[in-house]
């Protein structure tokens, strides 16, 4: 039944199913050509000519590709059911089924799956190098003067970290280095801040830091010329990266890993709060010391005042002046002295020169003859005078106690006429004997008549 839209009299074309399917073929290259298709793998098989068949899928369709073994030789990986890979491939149709197919050019592992192999890989590489090592991790300043923060000017990151910053210690400055934290370009922005602020020097401490994202976002800071950047930077460095469950090389490289950006602040920075109660405590503690110096001071001083009142200078002065005349006039006295003492040993010495003169020592000798034989007539004189005293004065003695100066005061010595006995009793004579008595001036001759004894009167000691 003809329509008022087909011509009745048109010719009619008529397709045969392979033109059909070798013009659609035609088509679908010149309208597509290569592009870049991304999907799951699977139905995949591989057959004893080496191509590859399988089916590319996501939650709403799928599509059949052929990769053929000329291309499957470059292939990194083996692929296999389930993984999520980036195809580019040339739009086809396959004319002998007329099945809507792709030609895969070349085949790459996309998504977290080729990511977390390639992170896995690096990061055991910079751990066997010892990139990871804590003893090369270098020690975080306590009290930074200067904190650099590279990280993007216009993410959240910059805010969190200077917003906890004016917090906890305002009065450190920061110092931005803003670079790009994804895409191709942001790796070698990263490593141009690094380099910066390790050759400025401005900075005690440098936060490297990006807000969360997925894997792919933050492999900017998986990638190895940051790392070793990273690792050559001579200022310490704080990785703040993501959230805390992400991981990236950096953190690892980083003398410190702060699970986000904002702890990354708070550890490259002091507690503002924690220093001022501490300066409170030193500067009571300095009051407390500069008084206690103080009263030792003025303790000190009084002394020391009492001390210069006692040994002013005018009075040091003076009597040191008293002293230099003291010393003055010892000096004046001791030079005399000891010209004198020369002058006499002059003199002595000049004096013995003449002593052993022949002529003076003649001379002295005959004084000395001289005063010899004056010493000596004066010594006989002298002794001839003691010994004629001494007679003298014996003879007293002697006529003090001879018999005869007692026979002169009327006593007398009686004996025997013949002188052989001394009568000293009246017992010694008899009657008729003859006794002799000696008196001063004589001796009397007389015979005994009688004899009448007496008796003594004894002391009180009879």
């Amino acid at each position: 039944m003809a329509t008022l839209a087909d011509p009745i009299d048109a010719p009619r074309t008529v397709y045969t199913v392979s033109r059909l399917n070798r013009e659609t073929r035609f088509i679908l290259n010149e309208c597509f050509g290569s592009l870049w298709i991304e999907g799951e793998i699977s139905n995949f098989s591989v057959p004893s000519s080496g191509h590859l068949y399988f089916t590319l899928k996501d939650a709403e369709a799928q599509v059949r590709c052929a990769m053929f073994r000329p291309q499957a030789r470059f292939l990194e990986f083996k692929p296999k059911n389930g993984d999520h890979v980036l195809a580019k491939a040339q739009v086809s149709l396959y004319e002998p089924r007329g099945d809507f197919q792709l030609i895969i050019e070349t085949l790459e592992e996309a998504g977290d799956g080729a990511l977390l192999r390639a992170f896995e890989a690096l990061k055991n590489r910079l751990a066997a190098e010892g990139l990871f090592d804590a003893s090369i991790k270098k020690p975080l300043p306590s009290l930074p003067q200067c904190i650099g923060v590279i990280t993007s000017s216009t993410g959240a990151a910059v805010r969190d970290i200077l917003t906890v910053l004016r917090r906890r210690f305002p009065a450190i400055p920061v110092i931005l280095f803003p670079v790009k934290v994804q895409g191709p370009e942001a790796k070698s922005e990263i490593v141009r801040a690094l380099n910066l602020a390790d050759r400025l020097k401005w900075c005690d401490v440098v936060i490297l830091a990006r807000g969360g994202g997925s894997l792919e976002d933050l492999w900017a800071f998986n990638e190895e010329i940051v790392a070793r950047a990273i690792h050559a930077c001579g200022i310490p460095v704080i990785a703040g990266i993501g959230h805390e469950i992400d991981f990236t090389i950096a953190d690892f490289v980083a003398d410190l890993r702060a699970p986000t950006p904002s702890a990354a602040a708070e550890a490259a920075s002091p507690d503002g709060t924690a220093w001022l109660e501490r300066f409170q405590r030193l500067e009571t503690r300095l009051r407390q010391s500069i008084q206690t110096r103080l009263n030792q001071a003025e303790r000190l001083l009084g002394f020391l005042d009492k001390r210069l009142q006692q040994l002013h200078p005018a009075k040091q002065l003076s009597t040191q002046a008293q002293r230099l005349d003291e010393l003055e006039l010892r000096l004046r006295r001791a030079t005399q002295n000891r010209l004198a003492l020369l002058e006499t040993r002059l003199q002595g010495e000049a004096a013995r020169l003449l002593r052993y003169r022949p002529d003076q020592r003649l001379m002295l000798l005959k004084a000395r003859r001289d005063q010899l034989a004056r010493r000596l007539h004066t010594a006989i004189h002298r002794r001839i005078e003691t010994q004629r005293h001494a007679l003298v004065c014996a003879s007293q003695e002697l006529q003090a106690v001879s018999p005869l100066a007692t026979l002169a005061r009327g006593y007398s010595i009686t004996n025997r006429a013949d002188g052989r006995m001394l009568l000293r009793s009246c017992h010694g004579v008899v009657a008729g004997d003859r006794i002799a008595t000696r008196l001063a001036d004589g001796t009397l001759i007389s015979t005994v008549e009688s004899i009448h004894p007496e008796r003594l009167t004894q002391g009180p000691e009879s």
